[in-house]
């Protein structure tokens, strides 16, 4: 089976999108693939704004990005773009370092006003990484919930469409997976 990384970009603990990620790792577990999840906000700041890719840390988190089979890339969207925290560790990623693989985009937002983002701001910069991207979602962040027994729910509406863009994903992916040792 495939190994997938659901990539994290939101700088704040308590992140919507960081449950969106996790469901989807999730879902793809249980479809048997091997997941991760990375939190690129615990990564330390210095080393990453510094583009210091021999910190040990950053140089882990690239290595395991550019090793995976599938990233699944989720974002929260401010002021009509990713998060400057997914573009600072792109940019660090060598150019070609998804060429091939196919990339789950998610996003999340306070407005559909912000829907666009997910094609015109985050499609072209994992195009240009040579990512075959599928077709993503944008879910709002008021659609993302916690349930009582800590799983993350979402608004049924959009259960159905992220169910349908993670099924898409699924099939693009290998049945087998290369990564030897995180």
């Amino acid at each position: 089976m495939a190994t997938v990384l659901a990539l994290t970009t939101s700088p704040f603990p308590a992140s919507r999108t960081a449950l969106l990620a996790e469901h989807t790792a999730a879902c793809q577990r249980v479809r048997g693939h091997h997941t991760h999840v990375l939190a690129l906000r615990d990564r330390p700041a210095a080393p990453l704004l510094t583009a210091d890719t021999h910190h040990a840390s950053i140089a882990r988190a690239l290595r395991l990005a550019a090793e995976v089979d599938s990233p699944v890339v989720a974002t929260p969207i401010h002021q009509a773009a990713c998060s400057g925290l997914l573009k600072t560790f792109l940019d660090l990623l060598p150019q070609h370092a998804f060429t091939g693989k196919p990339v789950l985009p998610l996003a999340t937002g306070g407005s559909p006003a912000h829907v666009l983002a997910l094609d015109y701001a985050l499609r072209p910069v994992l195009t240009a990484l040579g990512a075959h991207v599928t077709q993503g979602r944008f879910v709002l962040d008021r659609h993302i919930m916690t349930a009582p027994d800590g799983t993350t729910a979402l608004d049924h509406d959009d259960e159905l469409q992220l169910g349908r863009a993670i099924e898409q994903f699924a099939r693009t992916l290998p049945s087998h997976a290369h990564l030897t040792a995180v």
